[in-house]
């Protein structure tokens, strides 16, 4: 009967927190355009961006900024600081180069952290705690939007050796803060899915171990429970789409030491979401959960939630792909196979690192069944046949009725004196020099996915570099693929 009595409390006390939180939570979450950085709209941003949005918060009085540190090729790390309270909570972004989503949400959160908007509410996180946030860890790796620094290694695994200049600012600041909570913010694949469903880790959690038996202490439950209290605000906005890491120990990691250097390390990793290549609405998300994980803090609500519930998110699977297309009709010398396959648009980087582009490939094929696409066809009665070159050479692509080629079975077409300079086709066929002669088709891992889907003799689909087109004569016109972005150059 007691049991039964602190159960129904618990469940009370827990109800009356996200209750509490509710109100800031939708407010973050219907007022975010003002805040939003304008400046800071695509995933490639680099250090100079940032840093003339660090000068603004220096000329302000309410802000605190020091320079902590500087990278290998000299770039300034900078700390930003607002609050007066005895909490310290430390974020830091972008120890991965090619990680920025979260770097993103930090300004956004400044810009509200500068504001005038809900006053109670911000007054009592600046009474109550003092923010600490350094941008962009690894500027040297953003320039080039790469995962490792200059000297070529993973900042998240120098915690030991501390050889980086990046690290070792990490470690001064943790140390001179001995802040009580640390949000260890990174991107994540877009790849990722909740265990057992198709949907995406759109965010993942970890209260990271602090030794191989993965024990719980103090510091550690708490940040389980800041964790529990994110996982309800994203349920909230993207239902299903988040994920939990393994948390085995590893020892070189700079969250499991941490969270064993007595800091409440709380690791978040930005993953995929439908239609977000740029990853906009996932930063939307960064920036209310993390701003009511930083009002839970301050009030100490999130002390009375469930630690177990901790477990109840599912964990992080790796079975997504852009493209699933399932059971289609594929023939082998004589002999028809029903195949699933997998396929992935691959991003290349242009020169100067500020965009990129698709070549596309076949991750997977036979039975996927256990996996999942962020796009899926049954292709079931459909054979897969190849795409055509177009017989005529064009020199000029702009008067070219592409929906027709498309339904016509064209997925080549011959263009003369194509640039150097041109690196991908903007256009839904691949371009081909006039000496170029396209391969037999083979699904096979590895290769660019082109082919068409076919039907009693007639053509329903094309996929051209990983892209699905429905040729269906709705309308008399093609429904386009709204994520294409490019097909191939072959010369």
């Amino acid at each position: 009967m007691i049991k039964k009595i602190t159960t129904v409390i618990f469940i009370f006390l827990s109800c009356v927190v996200f209750c509490q939180q509710n109100d800031i939570t939708t407010s973050l979450y219907e007022s975010y355009d003002q805040f939003k950085e304008a400046s800071l709209d695509k995933r490639r941003i680099k250090h100079n961006e940032i840093q003339s949005l660090v000068l603004k918060y220096r000329s302000s009085p309410d802000f605190v900024v020091k320079k902590v540190g500087e990278s290998i090729e000299g770039r300034d790390l900078n700390l930003i600081s607002i609050g007066s309270g005895e909490i310290d909570v430390f974020l830091w972004s972008q120890m991965h180069g090619d990680e920025p989503t979260a770097t993103q949400a930090i300004f956004d959160i400044l810009n509200f952290l500068k504001s005038n908007s809900l006053k109670i509410e911000k007054e009592a996180i600046l009474a109550n705690l003092k923010l600490h946030f350094l941008p962009m860890l690894n500027p040297d790796g953003a320039e080039v939007y790469q995962r490792r620094n200059a000297l070529g290694i993973d900042i998240n695994r120098d915690a030991l050796r501390l050889q980086s200049p990046e690290g070792q600012t990490l470690k001064r600041v943790r140390d001179s803060l001995n802040a009580e909570f640390g949000f260890n913010l990174h991107d994540q694949s877009t790849y990722y899915n909740a265990e057992r469903t198709e949907k995406p880790a759109t965010i993942s959690y970890l209260a990271p171990a602090f030794n191989y038996g993965k024990d719980i202490n103090e510091v550690r439950s708490n940040a389980m429970k800041v964790i529990v209290f994110m996982n309800n605000i994203i349920q909230k906005y993207a239902p299903g789409q988040v994920g939990r890491y393994n948390d085995d120990f590893e020892p070189r990691a700079f969250g499991d030491n941490i969270q064993k250097w007595g800091t409440s390390a709380i690791l978040i990793e930005s993953g995929g979401y439908q239609n977000d290549v740029e990853k906009q609405e996932i930063r939307k998300l960064n920036y209310v959960s993390i701003l009511s994980a930083i009002y839970t803090i301050a009030k100490g609500s999130y002390k009375s939630l469930a630690l177990e519930d901790y477990e109840k998110i599912p964990e992080n699977d790796r079975k997504l792909f852009d493209l699933k297309i399932a059971n289609a009709t594929y023939n082998l010398l004589g002999k028809d196979y029903i195949l699933d396959i997998g396929i992935n648009r691959l991003e290349v980087d242009l020169e100067n690192h500020n965009d990129f582009w698709y070549s596309s490939r076949i991750l997977d094929q036979g039975d996927l069944s256990t996996y999942y696409g962020y796009e899926t066809l049954d292709a079931s009665g459909f054979t897969i046949v190849p795409g055509k070159v177009y017989p005529e050479i064009v020199t000029d692509s702009k008067d070219i009725d592409f929906p027709s080629l498309l339904k016509s079975g064209y997925a080549y077409l011959r263009v003369k004196g194509i640039s150097a300079k041109e690196l991908y086709s903007p256009f839904p066929i691949h371009m081909i020099s006039t000496k170029y002669e396209v391969p037999e088709l083979q699904i096979k891992v590895g290769e660019n996915p082109t082919f068409f889907l076919q039907k009693d003799g007639r053509l329903h689909y094309a996929i051209i570099n990983g892209f699905l087109f429905d040729l269906s004569d709705g309308n008399k016109r093609i429904i386009f693929n709204s994520a294409f972005k490019n097909a191939m150059i072959y010369r």
